[in-house]
C-alpha cells in the first residue's frame, strides 16, 4: 500500500508534497512563464471554440455543473488577454492559482482514482480542454499534457471534438503547459456567458497553414468481459494557399476502459 492510500490525511500530505516540489522546480528552473496581459485583441484570429458549460454527465448532480459555471467565470479572468511571446511558456496553474473557497470557488466535479468525485474548484478540466483544443490548431508546442488515465468516464452528450483530445489537471503538479517556439506572439481570449465557455486564440500575424483534427477507426470492443473505446486521432497540416495536406500526424491512440453502462443498442466488437 502506498503512503497516500493509508488515510485522507496521508493523501493530503502527499499532495502538498507534490505541490511544493512543483513550486521549487519552477522557482529554480529557467522557464520563462507568460504573465503579461492586455485588453486589446491581437489582429489575427487563429482559432475559436465554444464549450457548453452545463452538460449532463451520466448521473452527476447538476448542482456541480452550476457550481462549475461559477468556477470557470472566476478562472478565466486570470487568463483572458494573456500574451504568449516567443520563448515564453503558458501554464494554467501559474495564471489561475490555487482554487480555494476563500477566493469564491465552489464544489465542482473532479475525477479521483478514475471515478467522478467533487472538490472545491472542480470543473477546471473544461477550461484546459478548451485551451488545448485551440492550441492543437496552432504552432504552439505542448510541453505538458495529461489524460484521464485511459478511461471513458461518461456517455457522449453533444460531443463536438474527438474523444481523447481532453486534458487532466490538478493544482499544481498536474498542469497543462505550452511553449511558444515560433516568431509570433499569441494571445488567449477567454470569457463565459450564461451557456458557454468561449475561447479565441489570436496572433500578431497569419499562420501559413491551418490544422484539421479528426478521428478514425472508432469502435467499442469487449475484451475479457471489459468494454473499451478505441480509435485514433490525427492532426492534418493544411497549406493555406493550395489547400493541400502537408502532413498527417497521429496524436492520440485511444484504448479507454468504458466506465458507464452501455446501452443495448451500442455495437460492440467481441475480441479475444
Amino acid at each position: 500500500m502506498l503512503f497516500c492510500e493509508i488515510s485522507p490525511l496521508a493523501y493530503r500530505l502527499s499532495t502538498e508534497k507534490e505541490i511544493l516540489k512543483r513550486h521549487l522546480k519552477d522557482f529554480f528552473g529557467k522557464t520563462q512563464f507568460a504573465s503579461n496581459k492586455t485588453d486589446d485583441s491581437l489582429p489575427v484570429l487563429v482559432y475559436q471554440h465554444n464549450s457548453l458549460i452545463r452538460r449532463r454527465l451520466g448521473n452527476v448532480n447538476m448542482q456541480l455543473q452550476e457550481n462549475k459555471a461559477v468556477n470557470l467565470a472566476l478562472a478565466v479572468g486570470h487568463i483572458n488577454g494573456l500574451l504568449i511571446r516567443p520563448g515564453e511558456t503558458f501554464s494554467v496553474w501559474k495564471m489561475v492559482g490555487r482554487t480555494t473557497k476563500q477566493k469564491g470557488y465552489k464544489e465542482g466535479l473532479t475525477i479521483a482514482k478514475g471515478q467522478p468525485s467533487q472538490g472545491i474548484g472542480g470543473g477546471m478540466c473544461q477550461l484546459s480542454n478548451l485551451i488545448h483544443w485551440m492550441v492543437l490548431h496552432s504552432d504552439l508546442t505542448i510541453v505538458e499534457h495529461h489524460h484521464h488515465d485511459a478511461l471513458d468516464l461518461f456517455p457522449d452528450y453533444g460531443r463536438q471534438i474527438p474523444f481523447g483530445t481532453g486534458t487532466s489537471i490538478s493544482y499544481n503538479y498536474i498542469d497543462y503547459r505550452v511553449r511558444n517556439d515560433s516568431a509570433l506572439t499569441y494571445q488567449l481570449k477567454l470569457w463565459v456567458d450564461e451557456e458557454y465557455l468561449h475561447g479565441e486564440l489570436r496572433a500578431t500575424e497569419p499562420l501559413p497553414h491551418t490544422f484539421h483534427i479528426h478521428a478514425e477507426n472508432e469502435y467499442f470492443s469487449r475484451e475479457s468481459g471489459v468494454i473499451y473505446r478505441n480509435g485514433q486521432v490525427y492532426r492534418d497540416t493544411i497549406d493555406r494557399v493550395s489547400g493541400n495536406c502537408l502532413e498527417s500526424q497521429l496524436i492520440r491512440t485511444n484504448h479507454a476502459r468504458v466506465m458507464y453502462e452501455c446501452p443495448p443498442s451500442m455495437e460492440i466488437r467481441e475480441e479475444s
